[in-house]
């Protein structure tokens, strides 16, 4: 399971919007295989982070499989 905690820990410095983020987070679904995503924490404010950011991140997961 992937995990937004473990995205953040690992990579967090790099990111600096959320779109990055999403970028991001679909090539740890496609590298680590993984058929699950949780979203365990809120992301960061980002200035370009959409209120149904939720939503957004689990389109960006389920579209990387």
């Amino acid at each position: 399971m992937l995990l937004l905690s473990e995205i953040l820990l690992t990579e967090g410095e790099e990111i600096s919007n959320f779109v990055e983020l999403k970028i991001i987070l679909q090539k740890n679904a496609i590298t680590r295989g993984e058929l699950f995503f949780n979203v365990d924490i809120e992301p960061p404010a980002y200035p370009d982070r959409p209120t149904d950011w939720h939503d957004q991140l689990n389109i960006a997961f389920e579209s990387a499989r």
